[in-house]
């Protein structure tokens, strides 16, 4: 009986397209850029706009308003709470990746951010992970630093406390030199290292980084001093062309224009200067930490000699965040007042403990070009994501792929390279979603040349904004203010920038789409909110 594969699924947390070396960027990246050199870099693969909904459909192989995430827990209105889909946490109605695995034989690991329920009956050891190690809200300080909450607390930082889970116990406080990713890092490797050797395993390392607040080690931020001093709009133009050398994206593309939701960077003052570029300088930091923590991991493999054995996946859970988060309303308007009294946002603290800052949607457009938008946008910016594959078993090293691929696949991926079966629409005697993505198998092993036709149809909502895609046609619905609260049609193909709507010169084809949208949402029952949630 042949082997059966170890799995290693890693995530980033709102890591933009072009961040990592490999994929264009700036930011030292050494372990991945081999993983990818030597493996398989898919430049048209999608996600959720944001990252709860995108790990409810990793996890599962299904739509994340039929998983429980419809939207974020954070973002639940009066309306949709307790309607099917909207529970804000992995529901009943899906069986979670790692369960199967666990039950077919396989040791499964976690170590990292979680964000599918905050309860303990909701935290990674209900769902099939044999151990885990979990920071359970969507975002925390990744020092651990928490100021002492009042009732004038902007409420969403009230709902993102450091609350991190091992197995089934809350921790009652974190060690004195905690830093998530490298306690990420640590936990998993221990897990490793205390295994049982005669099980394959399947671990996931969900990172928190580089999700805000953006924090790093001294000595890695100041390796990145001036480098980004020139302004978002000259390292957006120095990404593309790297892009383009490396052959991800045409020579030819015309990237969406830069949407200017803040200043120009030349009518910003020398402090306002400085003080963004530190940010986006603690930014690489992080990139750069979490990549020394995956080298990690993947050198204790290597040294194991499971290396060769072990099917690794690397991607981000969504678009790079843009979002400007003094004007977010479930922060409230007292934000920017609260950090002053809190934190110390001083140019020199940036990036410490102590302080509490974002790089916004200039910076987040760097990292998303040549597509339009951010984080939480079904625009191509917001779902497409770096991704990539190194599995020496099969002949990929090397490899670009440009065929359309979802979040969705993943878990079919897995199950089939183990030789695990879904069980459909039953399991244990309860009804359970069945798979929504489609296998790779086929196209990684090379018997087929794409893993979806151009008859493939895919959809995307979260907060009202709404897409759906057969083949490289894709239509978008985005409402004010930033979108025109109308139906846009673009062919990807030709126009991955979304730049040009074709929705007056090819009404048949929108209306085509219009009608596979009307099919995706009764089929995943996605609720329209009459006042969706604005995240921006």
């Amino acid at each position: 009986m042949p082997q059966r594969p170890n799995f290693l699924v890693i995530l980033a947390d709102d890591l933009g397209f072009s961040d990592i070396g490999a994929f264009g960027g700036e930011i030292a990246t050494p372990h991945l850029d081999v993983l990818a050199n030597n493996g398989l870099r898919l430049t048209d693969f999608h996600t959720a706009p944001t990252c709860s909904p995108t790990r409810s459909m990793l996890l599962t192989g299904t739509d994340h308003h039929i998983a429980g995430i419809g939207t974020m827990a954070e973002t639940l209105t009066p309306e949709l709470i307790g309607k099917p889909g909207y529970e804000g946490y992995l529901n009943d109605r899906v069986v979670a990746l790692p369960e199967l695995l666990r039950e077919a034989g396989y040791q499964t690991l976690m170590s990292g951010k979680w964000h599918l329920g905050l309860k303990a009956e909701l935290a990674p050891h209900a769902r099939g992970f044999e151990r885990s190690f979990s920071l359970l809200p969507g975002a925390a300080n990744h020092y651990g630093f928490e100021p002492t909450y009042d009732e004038k607390t902007p409420g969403l930082l009230k709902s993102t406390p450091a609350l991190y889970i091992e197995d089934d116990t809350f921790l009652d406080e974190l060690p004195k030199d905690f830093y998530s990713s490298d306690a990420f890092g640590d936990k998993l490797l221990q897990y490793l290292k205390e295994r049982d050797q005669t099980r394959p395993f399947f671990a996931y390392l969900p990172f928190s980084a580089p999700h805000w607040p953006l924090q790093a080690p001294a000595e890695i931020v100041e390796k990145y001093r001036g480098r980004y001093d020139a302004g978002p709009e000259v390292l957006r133009l120095e990404r593309l062309e790297k892009l383009k050398a490396l052959g991800l994206i045409e020579p030819d593309v015309e990237p969406h224009p830069l949407i200017q939701l803040t200043q120009q960077w030349d009518a910003l003052s020398e402090e306002q200067k400085q003080i963004s570029a530190r940010a986006m300088e603690v930014y690489a930091a992080m990139v750069e930490r979490m990549d020394w923590n995956i080298g990690r991991v993947v050198d204790y493999l290597r040294q194991q000699g499971q290396l060769d054995n072990t099917f690794i996946l690397f991607m981000s859970d969504n678009g790079a965040e843009g979002a400007l988060l003094e004007a977010f309303p479930k922060f409230g308007p007292e934000l920017v007042t609260y950090l002053s009294q809190h934190y110390d946002n001083s140019l020199d603290n940036i990036g410490r403990a102590n302080s509490y800052v974002w790089y916004g949607p200039n910076w987040a457009q760097v990292a998303t070009a040549p597509s339009r938008l951010f984080k939480a946008f079904t625009t191509e910016g917001g779902i497409r994501v770096p991704a990539l594959l190194h599995y020496p078993q099969l002949a990929i090293k090397g490899q670009i792929s440009h065929g359309f691929g979802t979040v969705m696949d993943i878990t079919p991926t897995i199950l089939d390279l183990a030789g695990v079966r879904h069980p459909g629409k039953l399991w244990h005697g309860k009804p359970v979603a069945p798979l929504r993505g489609k296998s790779w198998l086929g196209f990684l092993s090379g018997e087929t040349a794409q893993v979806h036709d151009e008859h493939t149809v895919t959809g995307w909502e979260l907060f009202g904004r709404r897409a759906i895609r057969q083949g490289s046609w894709k239509a978008v619905w985005i409402p004010g203010p930033v979108g025109p609260a109308t139906w846009q049609l673009y062919d990807l193909s030709s126009d991955p920038g979304e730049i040009h709507d074709l929705a007056v010169s090819q009404p048949q084809k929108l209306s085509a789409l219009i009608g596979h949208w009307q099919q995706y949402v009764e089929e995943t029952g996605v609720i329209l909110s009459e006042s969706p949630f604005q995240p921006d």
